[in-house]
């Protein structure tokens, strides 16, 4: 993974607007049917070709396939994993708790409508790599000739899979988590074979603490997060540390976050993730000011931050000056080679979910670069 060595680089988290034809299609296969399958592929792969374009026309560096071919970041997993069925409980959004008419207003009450979130019902295995082995013919062959300074790919943690797909199977969440690691290790390593950054995205290392175990003390919880940092640095032990990326996040969602763990009680079980560079939320209303944190806390030698620069939640375009100058705040702090500019999370983290108009997106970006 290149640094920021001549000039800041440039990229985002993940997740791209689909266009209509494609979210249509992902619909019918979130519901458990399968769409047209000839036409599906074909959908996917001009999506792929068309938001490769996109990234580069806007000045981005780092680019990726934009998820085209996932229902969400996450629950995809149930299209390549085995040992999944029936429904499982909705994951809950902390904050619905004390604002329960703002989750209602928003929408954020009950999640199921946007995504089917199927139980572990069996033990988990990687039992399909047909759409994980054409993600990667896809990303190779839309970026051959791209002139990107690096290229990447995402995939589920997990802890955070575990966090949408609720077990119902494994005695332990701890034995869940192994499990999970164990099978994904399958999809890690055949991104890092493809040649692409693999991006691991671990909202459960912040999201978790307010949304999937809020009834636990701190302590309590740090364990847990340094339990899914372990089973995911096994899962990744045949990768090295400056080919992957670790993506960090409270919830890609606009509401209070008035529960997020402050990022300096996670900051020491995020830096023992073997992933080099450590992308995380740092332009919205919660969390802008934590670049603070990183005078205090020594950035390890072999650490790259990619702050989010962005905010994914808002249609506001950033001006170039105030990206800049939350970039220089993080660059003042740990060197400006260490800094590559991103976004705080994915903009349609699902398919059904996007915040920000399409072309409000490009146009964020292209503030960004």
């Amino acid at each position: 993974m290149k640094q920021s060595t001549e000039r800041i680089l440039t990229t985002h988290t993940g997740s791209l607007p689909r266009p209509a034809k494609l979210r249509a299609a992902l619909r019918i296969l979130d519901s458990g049917e399968r769409p047209n399958w000839d036409e599906f592929k074909q959908t996917v792969q001009a999506s792929v070709v068309e938001v490769v374009r996109q990234q580069r026309d806007v000045g981005l560096d780092v680019i990726n396939d934009g998820e085209m071919s996932k229902v969400s970041y996450a629950t995809y997993v149930t299209e390549r994993l085995g040992g999944y069925g029936g429904r499982g409980a909705t994951p809950p959004i902390g904050d619905a708790r004390d604002y329960p008419e703002w989750a209602k207003a928003a929408g954020m009450d009950d999640i199921s409508d946007l995504l089917t979130t199927p139980a572990c019902v069996g033990p988990v295995t990687y039992a399909d790599r047909e759409m994980l082995d054409a993600d990667i013919l896809n990303l190779r062959a839309a970026t051959v000739d791209s002139g990107a300074t690096d290229v990447f790919m995402s995939s589920a943690s997990p802890g955070v899979i575990s966090f949408f797909h609720e077990n119902q199977f494994y005695p332990t969440h701890e034995e869940y988590v192994a499990a999970l690691a164990a099978a994904m290790k399958t999809e890690y390593d055949a991104i890092h074979d493809a040649g692409f950054i693999l991006q691991i995205d671990c909202p459960d290392l912040a999201m978790g603490r307010h949304n999937q175990w809020p009834d636990k003390s701190l302590e309590e919880w740090r364990r847990i997060a340094m339990m899914h940092v372990e089973a995911l640095n096994e899962a990744t032990r045949d990768i090295p540390a400056d080919a992957m990326r670790i993506h960090l996040c409270w919830g890609n969602y606009e509401g209070p976050h008035h529960l997020d763990v402050a990022l300096s009680d996670v900051l020491d079980i995020v830096l023992k993730a073997t992933p080099s560079a450590i992308s995380f939320e740092a332009a919205n209303p919660r969390h802008a000011h934590e670049w603070k944190v990183f005078e205090d806390v020594r950035l390890p030698d072999a650490k790259t931050l990619i702050p989010g620069v962005i905010d994914s939640t808002t249609n506001y375009i950033e001006h170039p000056e105030l990206v800049a100058d939350r970039i220089m705040n993080f660059a003042k702090a740990v060197g400006r080679e260490r800094v590559i500019a991103g976004t705080d999370c994915g903009f349609a983290t699902a398919s059904e979910a996007a915040m920000v108009d399409s072309r409000i997106v490009y146009a964020k970006l292209r503030s960004l670069a």
